[in-house]
This record gives structure tokens, sequence and C-alpha cells, in this order.
């Protein structure tokens, strides 16, 4: 059965589901502990696209184990600066600009500049609660690089990767690039077919069709509080 996500935005909700849990251990870790190989050949644009991608990806990857491997991150009084910096490096991975106008859809355009800059550091805010603090339950998960496919424009790259949990199952995961300010920034999370971008955009129009922007950002703001909060009892 696929992976699902559950952001679970109802105030009377207060804890994340098993699977979420999982779910957000294998899309960090995939990302970050996965090392890339030899590109699928390719030609024109679309090797270039994706031979630079790839090349994004490793050296945010490499910053990120050195941070992981450090034998103060072993020890909560001395990961407080380690996980500063690599939550820095997650913003360079990720764009959550794009992420969030992804997740809103057509109803982006009726935000303001101001609702739309809100909404994204809720949103980031919300995706660093629930994936990054499931770091420090890392396992010794296996996880293998499956291959790199652009379009043929050069202006798409998709980098695929495959976990392997410490009960033998296999969960496909795919990042998909975008060239951006020179970069590229990862813009959707592919867990077993199915898109976190999607995910989130069916559960925000439900919200956006009963209420308004600033509505939904309060609630995603609350939701990202409730989770670090959980994330700090536990």
């Amino acid at each position: 059965m696929p992976v699902r996500f559950n952001i679970s935005l109802s105030p009377s909700v207060r804890a994340l589901p098993s699977r979420l849990a999982g779910a957000a251990l294998c899309l960090l870790l995939a990302l970050l502990l996965c090392a890339p190989r030899a590109l699928a050949a390719e030609s024109g644009a679309a090797a270039a696209a994706a031979e630079s991608a790839e090349k994004a990806l490793a050296a945010s990857i490499s910053r990120v184990v050195e941070l992981l491997q450090n034998p103060g991150y072993v020890s909560p009084q001395t990961r407080g600066p380690l996980r500063t910096q690599i939550e820095d490096e997650v913003y360079h991975i990720f764009d959550f600009g794009e992420f969030s106008a992804r997740t809103v859809g057509q109803r982006w355009q009726t935000f303001t500049d101001a609702q739309q800059q809100d909404f994204t550091d809720a949103f980031a805010s919300l995706l660093f609660s629930t994936y990054l603090s499931q770091i420090d339950g890392y396992n010794g998960e296996e996880v293998r690089y499956t291959g790199v496919r652009s379009n043929p424009e050069g202006t798409r790259v998709e980098v695929a990767t495959e976990l392997t949990n410490q009960n033998g199952r296999v969960i496909p995961i795919a990042y998909r690039l975008m060239p951006k300010n020179g970069t590229w920034v990862v813009y959707d999370v592919f867990v077993e077919g199915v898109s976190l971008v999607r995910n989130y955009r069916t559960q925000f129009q439900d919200i956006l069709s009963k209420s308004n922007p600033d509505s939904l950002i309060v609630r995603v703001r609350e939701r990202a509080m409730e989770v670090a909060a959980d994330g700090t009892a536990n």
C-alpha cells in the first residue's frame, strides 16, 4: 500500500501517524544519504541538465553528511548549531517558494505578496518540523541511487532512489528538480508514486474552498508549532 501523507490540520489532531513518521524518514534520508552514481546515457541538453542537477545534489549531500558525521551531532547538548547548518543546507536544496506555489495551485495568484511570503514561511516550518525532526531516528536504512532522467529541453530533472528499511521493504523515492537562479532546486518529491505537492494541494484546496488565505496560513502555522512541540516532547 503506498505511503500517504496527512498533515492533519485539525487542531484536535496532536500526534503524527506512525506511517507519516516512516515516510518522513524516507524523504529526508534518501536525499541526504544517497550517493549519486553514473548517469544513464542521454544526449544534448537532457544529458547536460541531468549531470548539472546531479552535481548540485551531490554537493549539498556531501555537506550535510559531513554535519551528520560530526561527533557533536550525537549529543543533544551540541547538536543545535549543527542542526541549524543542516537546515540552511536543506533551504538551498528545496525551493519552498516553489513548493508553496505548486501546493496551493491556481489560488496562489489570489494571494497578496505578503500572504505568499507568510504561507511560504509557515509551510517551510511545517515541512521542517515534520520531516527534519526524523533525521535523529536514522537506523542505518539502506539507500540506493537508481537513475536520472531529464526532459528533452533540460529544464526538468528527476533523480530516482530506493530506500530499504530494516524490515526489508523497498520504498522508491524520486526527486524532481528545476533550474533556478543559477542552481538546481527540488520542487517535488514522490514516495511510492505519491506526490508530496499533490497530496498537500488536495488538503490546502479543501481548506481554501471553505475559508480564505489568511485562515490557511494560520492553520498551517499552528500545525507546524504542534508538530515541533511533539518532536521536542519526544
